[in-house]
């Protein structure tokens, strides 16, 4: 059994969906090795969110905004507005969006569906740069792929 534990900083991303499925990757090469395990993704942050969707058309990352905004619009009467009129419906969506995914790994690959990818959710109009925390745990393939199974 593995564990390996790594900090992703992305650089600061507009307002909108965005995906990050191959800097996730890139950033844990230890996952080539895990034959068997989890991949866990945690953004250490209250205005903006992970989530897993469609990863072909980029029309579903400009609706998946289009309907963040209209479950959650900034002219509602929000007591905390200190930071500005798009900091409280950003941790709202944030919330409603989530803060974590766990990915099965197989045979070092992540297991997404054949559309799927990971997405960052910014939910402010000027984001800093974001944190990821990245967990990989599992079982690795101790010889490199070269053991062949062995049938009684």
């Amino acid at each position: 059994m593995v564990w390996h534990h790594r900090t992703l900083t992305l650089r600061p991303y507009a307002r909108g969906c965005h995906l990050i499925t191959r800097s996730v990757v890139d950033a844990i090469p230890e996952l080539t090795s895990v034959r068997v395990g989890l991949l866990h993704v945690f953004i250490q942050h209250t205005s903006a969110s992970l989530t897993l969707n469609e990863n072909a058309d980029p029309d579903v990352r400009v609706d998946f905004e289009t309907a963040l905004n209209h479950i959650v619009p900034e002219n509602l009467s929000y007591i905390h507005t200190i930071e500005g009129p798009d900091d409280m419906p950003a941790h709202v969506k944030s919330s409603l969006m989530g803060a974590g995914l766990t990915i099965p790994i197989r045979d070092g690959t992540l297991c997404l569906g054949t559309w799927q990818g990971i997405y960052l959710c910014e939910h402010r109009d000027r984001a800093s740069s974001r944190h990821l925390v990245l967990t990989l745990m599992g079982g690795v393939d101790l010889d490199g792929g070269h053991s062949k199974r062995v049938t009684p």
